[in-house]
């Protein structure tokens, strides 16, 4: 039997599956059956009797996969793996946990608390402590518990430098005290506990290490410090540690994964015993010869070359769009061709480096009538922060809708909690009001928000739509909340991303491109306010139409790090520009450069058979068009896998995708800076220290003139030109 489990494997994977009992580094590159290899592993060794189900521990990163690998080793034999303890690191310390809670001072039915519940004890404690929640943010307090835990650490560990890290450090210790006397645990407590109990509790310790004689671990590369040193809790003399990794799909470095710590395995346990799967089951030629040429410029690799026996197949397609929104219509053009020629919506997918670039995409696919799911996501008009923006908007036109006020009457955090609010919505139901009638004749804070909403609609009732929504998005204290929120960047980015969509409709709808807003505008309702109301007409449509529903062929949106573990015989990868794809803020990281390149590696290696690579010259930020540089990383391809397309003729009408002001136009005919300089906005240029970049603005005329480049390496300069020496890129 075991000759027929083995006959299928390449000689690669042969020798890992049939490893004797040692510890070994399986580098297994993208498409080339990892899980396959790993399971097989498991059933090899009970089928030889190397060991029995039950003295086996398989740790992965989620449920999914490890009840994968379950019912994979299930199908390949006939037992019952009930017993095994094959699970997520969370999973399994929970069950060693309640194994042994009296070891680890927890009660028998002690309770899990989630990351809301968490938040909520966090505030509890808070407010006994009489703790100033202005000062002391309660999600930040959550963050610091988090992080310090996720890092090994207990309150009595914390660096406490200054008053407020010596308070937050407080905060910590009587948080885990009030967990200890209610009997519940947090997420990292899990792990951090388990980790406790087996440091300090020899026998218990070296009881898992005479049971588990196998460690099998996957997904190695995005293992933290903490999970690393509670699978060495489990490792004896003669535990055999099989851990299954990619260094180069390493991306998760924000959550706390160590790429090191796969080096730190090779030298403290593998001791140079690597086995390398490059053979790559997915991928053309043409696809990996990229992947693996990109990847080469990172320097703290292990080193693969990922290989195929399936010949070179098609050239990668790159398209230079001259917007945002030609890119997302060629886009479009390109998967209805394909679905056209027979590959499933499904098969194909659409990535991008960023939430938020996912609007003018949806936009599109609406327009096309193009059915598509956002995976491992909210469309963009079902986001939270979006959801929070337009019920604003909708009380500048209608202050009496009660869905809209309830949603942010207390969103920003003001005070106004669940009594006040139900006392409300008694007083509105006595004198058949709604709650903002209710709350306007009343007192408190619920009267000071009616007034905040009064005052943003006095300051924007004769502003352009786009600077409508850009104020209530500060004045309603919505950037502020989500620019003190740690994990917020990504929701400042899709509020800004709003301002753009709102800027397109306006210049769509001046084109003819939407029905005009003239004409059937009540005489007591400004011009803006009537906008708006369209807008938000608009905006409901695109979020409540067009959802692929269960089981619907449906193209797939998606950021790249949702991507991972994922493959499609067609995968567009979108906004390949300085400062979006790497993103601007790996420059100011350790590492962070190298870690978008391996972003880009697993977007590459998600496709099977074809792939589009674009960028554009201009793409709208805060109402406002940017001109940006191509990404390196589309220098980094080797030319002979490329295929460059043809940029599609201009449209025909005028959008603020296309024609922007003469100070200001598009880079792909631009306006001279001045009759004399030679200079262009838009045009790519070099310089001798600076580098390459592209002109932005200018200002001055003849020997005066200077004009501003974004470089892509020394970030944005104002130059002189009679001294700048710059040349045509």
């Amino acid at each position: 039997m075991s000759a027929h489990l083995l006959e299928s494997l390449n000689p690669e994977q042969r020798a890992a599956v049939t490893l004797p009992h040692e510890s070994a580094l399986i580098l297994a590159g993208a498409g080339s059956g990892k899980t396959r290899v790993l399971t097989t592993r498991m059933v090899w060794l009970i089928q030889n009797s190397q060991v029995s189900p039950l003295g086996m521990l398989a740790v992965t990163f989620t449920n999914k996969a490890a009840k994968e690998m379950l019912t994979r080793i299930s199908a390949m034999l006939p037992i019952n793996t009930r017993g095994m303890w094959v699970g997520t690191f969370h999973g399994l310390a929970n069950r060693l946990l309640r194994t042994h809670y009296r070891e680890a001072g927890l009660p028998q039915s002690f309770q899990i608390l989630d990351s809301s519940d968490q938040l909520s004890a966090i505030k509890r404690l808070m407010k006994s402590m009489n703790v100033d929640t202005e000062k002391f943010e309660p999600k930040k307090v959550q963050w610091f518990i988090n992080g310090h835990k996720e890092a090994g650490r207990r309150a009595r560990d914390a660096e406490a430098f200054d008053e407020y890290s010596m308070r937050m450090a407080e905060l910590f210790e009587a948080y885990d005290a009030q967990c200890q006397r209610e009997g519940v645990a947090d997420f990292p407590e899990l792990l951090l506990r388990s980790y406790e109990l087996l440091v300090r509790n020899e026998p218990l310790r070296e009881h898992y290490r005479d049971r588990f004689k196998h460690i099998l671990v996957d997904e190695f590369q995005d293992t933290n410090t903490l999970q690393y040193r509670w699978l060495k809790q489990f490792a004896g003399p003669h535990t055999a540690l099989f851990a299954v990794g990619d260094d180069d799909q390493s991306i998760y470095a924000f959550r706390g994964a160590n790429t090191a710590n796969m080096a730190e395995f090779e030298r403290e346990f593998a001791h140079g015993n690597v086995i390398k799967l490059e053979q790559n089951y997915r991928s053309h030629g043409h696809i990996l010869t990229a992947a693996n040429t990109l990847i080469s410029q990172n320097a703290h690799r292990l080193g693969k070359n990922l290989w195929t026996a399936e010949g070179e197949g098609e050239p990668i397609r790159v398209f230079d769009a001259y917007s945002d929104q030609e890119e997302a219509r060629f886009v479009v053009e390109e998967v209805r061709a394909l679905n056209r020629e027979g590959t499933n919506l499904s098969d194909m997918a659409l990535l991008y480096r960023s939430n938020a670039q996912s609007r003018v995409l949806e936009h599109a696919l609406f327009s096309a009538n193009v059915p598509y799911r956002v995976y491992g996501g909210l469309r963009f008009f079902e986001r939270q922060e979006i959801k929070h923006a337009l019920a604003y908007l909708r009380l500048l036109t209608n202050p009496e809708d009660d869905g809209a006020f309830l949603r942010v009457v207390n969103f920003p955090a003001r005070g106004i909690g669940a009594r006040t609010l139900e006392q409300l919505a008694d007083s509105a139901a006595r004198s058949g009001a709604s709650l903002w009638q209710a709350a306007c004749t009343g007192g408190g804070k619920v009267a000071g928000f009616a007034r905040l909403v009064e005052d943003i609609k006095q300051a924007t009732c004769d502003l352009p739509l786009p600077e409508v929504i850009d104020h209530v998005i500060e004045a309603s204290g919505l950037a502020d909340y989500y620019r003190a929120d740690k994990d917020g960047a990504d929701r400042l980015e899709n509020l800004n991303e709003l301002i753009n969509a709102a800027t397109l409709f306006a210049d769509e709808t001046e084109a003819g491109v939407h029905d005009p807003i003239e004409g059937d505008m009540p005489a007591d309702e400004s011009a803006s306010f009537h906008a708006l109301n369209v807008f938000l007409a608009h905006a409901a449509l695109e979020a409540g139409e067009h959802q692929a529903i269960a089981g619907q062929d449906a193209l797939q949106l998606m950021t790249v790090h949702a991507a991972k573990g994922l493959e499609f015989h067609a995968v567009f990868i979108t906004g390949l520009e300085e400062g979006l794809f790497p993103h601007e803020q790996s420059a100011n990281e350790e590492n962070g450069l190298e870690e978008e390149r391996r972003l880009m590696y697993v977007a590459i290696t998600r496709a099977r058979r074809r792939l589009y690579l674009s960028h554009t010259q201009s793409r709208m930020l805060h109402g406002q068009i940017r001109y940006n540089m191509p990404s390196r990383f589309l220098d980094e391809l080797p030319e002979q896998v490329l295929l460059n397309l043809n940029r599609r003729p201009e449209p025909s009408y005028a959008s603020s995708a296309y024609q922007t002001p003469a100070s200001c136009s598009a880079p792909r005919n631009p306006s001279p800076l001045g009759n004399d300089t030679g200079y262009k906005v838009g045009q790519s240029v070099a310089h001798a220290k600076f580098g390459t970049g592209i002109i932005i603005d200018f200002e001055g005329r003849g020997s005066d003139a200077r004009v501003q480049v974004k470089f892509r390496e020394s970030g944005t300069k104002w130059l002189a030109l009679a001294y700048a020496n710059l040349s045509a890129a």
